[in-house]
């Protein structure tokens, strides 16, 4: 069986994600910068509301992935944070400066994070050599990686996706992610052997009516003068499963 994880950053989403029948559900803030961690309620307020899985990003900020001290140890509080209102996984990824796996300090909040388990996100993608990162996130006990293979949508990274799924030998999940839709998923579980797919924005859709009276003078997000937003439709992850339950078992 191949589980489906959905990206999502509001409550409204993750109750729409479990409706449409994923199997779990990735929890960010700030989708717009590659995901942050979320607030503390909204963390507990989504696990009051599902009965599938909850995975909770722990990222202090966007940008890079090589982080300092301080922003560490903010971390390693907001995995505790997580695990104490019900978080079933942590989703992280950390990188030196020279593009090799932040090894030590990713051990680190591995063992912070046990019992549950510890998915290695797309900072994946940045580390200069695939499979030494894959090698040393297994010594560590890390449970997954989330990759594209490397490339910027998973279809083209599929050759990639392959081959860590093949060198993975059950030692490790590879979970794929970046562009998967409806039409594309069939083709990457079938090519690249992959059991667990990872989509976000293929299962929204904007939201742009006005709930409350706004200002045509006066805003507050440039890049936004609408107010409008993404979110997660119960149909559009439907349609997704129901694709990825018509591929051929692997």
């Amino acid at each position: 069986m191949v589980t489906v994880e959905i990206c999502l950053e509001d409550i409204e989403s993750a109750v729409a994600a479990q409706q449409g029948g994923a199997n779990r559900i990735e929890l960010c803030d700030n989708l717009t910068v590659g995901g942050t961690t979320p607030s503390i309620g909204m963390i507990s307020q989504v696990r009051k509301q599902l009965e599938i899985e909850l995975q909770v990003i722990i990222r202090p900020r966007g940008g890079d992935f090589c982080y300092s001290d301080l922003e560490f140890s903010v971390m390693k509080e907001d995995i505790e944070a997580a695990k104490s209102v019900g978080a079933d996984g942590i989703v992280t990824g950390l990188l030196n400066p020279d593009g090799t796996a932040d090894v030590q300090r990713t051990d680190v909040l591995v063992q912070v994070a046990d019992p549950i388990p510890v998915t290695f996100h797309r900072a994946f993608d940045h580390a200069k050599d695939p499979f030494d990162t894959l090698e040393s996130l297994v010594d560590i006990g890390v449970s997954r990686i989330l990759s594209s293979g490397k490339a910027p949508s998973a279809i083209k990274g599929l050759l990639l996706l392959g081959q860590l799924q093949e060198t993975a030998r059950d030692r490790i999940s590879i979970m794929a992610g970046g562009g998967i839709n409806n039409e594309n998923v069939q083709l990457i579980i079938n090519q690249a052997q992959i059991r667990e797919i990872h989509a976000g924005s293929s299962c929204t859709q904007r939201q742009d009516k006005k709930t409350c009276n706004q200002s045509a003078d006066v805003i507050i997000d440039h890049q936004n003068t609408n107010n409008g937003y993404s979110q997660v439709l119960a149909k559009l992850v439907s349609q997704l499963v129901a694709a990825v339950r018509e591929t051929k078992d692997i």
